[in-house]
């Protein structure tokens, strides 16, 4: 049997509650977790919203330790390593991209995290070319709260879901939030 690539996804939120929503992989349904100030088509860093638009996926990190093997995927992963981290400091020159850690004076997004939100992580090339400082950072698809918590902007999705849909993305497959 031949898999194939979607070519798009689709977020539809939920409308009694805007930080909730569904994300529609051709006839699949999974539920997910959305920004705690909803969706928004004027981003700015640390509104708490995901932004509205259409956006491709750049490639991502897993975490070698939780995983183990790096998950079958269409799309460039690479390990997260514990020193990795994602600047989303507008006043920094490396704002909305990875960095290492420690990066001492500039804020940064720990990537190796505790609480396996991280374990598996992908770009949403969100503000990534050209990137406008101020206008929001690390926006993801990644591991979902328990309870489907918000996001500060993120999808995040159940581990498993994420795992699975993951074999069906690739570099053409597109987000529309």
């Amino acid at each position: 049997m031949k898999r194939t690539t979607l070519p798009h996804l689709r977020v539809r939120p939920d409308p009694l509650d805007r930080r909730r929503g569904t994300l529609i992989a051709g006839p699949v349904l999974i539920p997910c977790a959305l920004g705690k100030g909803g969706q928004t088509r004027t981003k700015r860093e640390g509104d708490g919203a995901s932004p509205c638009g259409t956006f491709r996926l750049r490639g991502g990190f897993y975490r070698p330790d939780r995983l183990g093997t790096r998950p079958p995927t269409g799309l460039p992963l690479r390990r997260i390593r514990p020193d990795d981290g994602w600047c989303d400091d507008p006043r920094d020159r490396r704002y909305n991209r990875p960095i290492p850690l420690p990066a001492p004076g500039t804020s940064a997004e720990r990537l190796w995290r505790d609480d396996g939100l991280y374990d598996l992580v992908i770009d949403l090339d969100y503000n990534r070319g050209p990137i406008r400082r101020g206008r929001g950072s690390a926006i993801f698809l990644h591991v979902a709260r328990p309870g489907f918590r918000p996001t500060e902007g993120c999808v995040a999705l159940r581990r498993p879901d994420l795992v699975r849909l993951l074999r069906r993305l690739g570099p053409g497959t597109r987000l529309t939030i």
